[in-house]
């Protein structure tokens, strides 16, 4: 078995290459058969996402330049214009490859978990078919495991790297539960999408969606069960906000100072977290001025996201290290199936000699020969035909002056040093 990793990413190739190369659900059954298909190629499974397209094989001495050759072929993309951008990694770098993807250390976002799932799901859409043979499956399940690994010793997952979940990490450190809280999400864009996104997956469900079209509130607010309001009815709502996100495009504040104070005697000073991520700002900075309303903008978050990275870089190098540690192991573990392999036929091979030179002797027996003659005959019989290929070994190593290859064979036959 001889690992093969093959692909690009966000680092080394053009968005414009990487869709070129991609493997939508309509080619991919196409290209794992093949794959299964090709004599060079015991096993394979295929990773493509918007920032990555690779390709893991277990293949055969020739096979490196027959997959690259082929995903050339496949995609219809010249050889000149690929090779520039692919990397190639072999047998441990191939694993330990394999395990920073799945551990989010060669994302474009440093420790994020979406591309474990992604690695699961085209491991699946492998064995779904048949693409994936023993060795792939070890080497999957065991990157698995490592990934679980690197998510429980480490926190590189665990610290917000992006505004919209910088937000909602906000909201989940000043209210206890989400779950018991009213969010009101001002705007409807692809920032305040994602909001509710994180909301939603930490428990929250009472939502208030207010923009300016009713229209475009309405398909995200399907989403989430929420409901949806019109900017100019955000007064008469207020009062039930318990956070207010805000992210729009108004060239003008939105929520202004007397707004909130009036929404807080309704509450009866009940404090309100708000979050403005827009820029220009929707909320006045006056609102910060308040009692009981607790105002952060962008750049808190952004300084919150920036410590974030940081901290993750810190959690990486633990994670680098234990991704290096099982990269090592695994691969020590295959080098010791190469062994068994060995092992087995040296076995076979010598058994296959007893047998024959064993038959021959009984032969002889039946025949009438002297048993002690026929004895000592097979055990001289034996013991030339057993050693004569390490015998032969030694004399190529001591002819051709190899010193470090004479050893090794001395050592295995346990011969003591000279």
């Amino acid at each position: 078995m001889s690992l093969l990793a093959i692909g690009i990413n966000h680092n080394t190739a053009s968005v414009e290459l990487r869709e070129k190369v991609a493997f939508g659900p309509d080619k991919l059954p196409q290209a794992l058969q093949q794959l299964a298909e090709n004599p060079n190629v015991n096993g394979s499974v295929i990773i493509s996402t918007c920032n990555r397209t690779e390709i893991y094989c277990d293949v055969k001495p020739s096979g490196k330049s027959k997959v690259i050759d082929w995903l050339s072929q496949f995609h219809q993309v010249s050889p000149e214009k690929l090779k520039p951008s692919l990397y190639v990694h072999e047998e441990q770098a191939a694993i330990r490859h394999l395990m920073r993807v799945s551990c989010g250390l060669d994302s474009l976002v440093l420790g994020e978990p979406q591309i474990l799932g992604q690695v699961k799901q085209a491991y699946t859409d492998s064995r779904t078919h048949s693409a994936v043979d023993t060795s792939m499956e070890k080497l999957f399940q065991k990157t698995f495991s490592v990934a679980k690994r690197v998510r429980t010793e480490t926190d590189i997952g665990g610290n917000a790297v992006s505004v919209a979940y910088a937000a909602c990490t906000l909201a989940k450190h000043i209210f206890e539960s989400l779950a018991d809280s009213t969010v009101l999400l001002v705007g409807a864009g692809e920032t305040i999408e994602l909001v509710a996104k994180h909301l939603s997956a930490n428990g929250c469900t009472k939502m208030i969606v207010a923009n300016r079209t009713r229209e475009r509130a309405q398909i995200l607010a399907e989403q989430f069960d929420a409901q949806v309001i019109s900017l100019s009815e955000i007064p008469e709502h207020l009062p039930r906000a318990d956070i207010v996100i805000s992210s729009t495009a108004s060239p003008l504040p939105i929520i202004g100072k007397g707004m909130v104070e009036s929404a807080l005697k309704a509450r009866r000073r009940q404090p309100i977290l708000l979050v403005d991520i827009a820029v220009p700002r929707d909320i006045e900075s006056q609102v910060g001025e308040l009692n009981d309303a607790y105002l952060y903008t962008v750049d808190d978050l952004q300084s919150i996201v920036e410590n974030n990275i940081e901290q993750r870089k810190v959690e990486a190098i633990q994670a680098e290290a234990i991704v290096s540690e099982e990269s090592a192991a695994f691969m020590s573990w295959m080098r010791s199936l190469q062994g068994v392999d060995s092992i087995r036929e040296y076995r076979q091979s010598a058994n296959d000699v007893r047998e024959e030179l064993l038959s021959k002797s009984i032969q002889a027996l039946a025949s009438g020969a002297d048993p002690e003659k026929l004895l000592i005959e097979l055990s001289n019989k034996l013991t030339n035909r057993l050693i004569h290929v390490p015998t032969r070994a030694l004399q190529v190593a001591a002819e051709q002056g190899e010193p470090a290859k004479l050893a090794v064979i001395r050592q295995s036959l346990g011969l003591e040093d000279s």
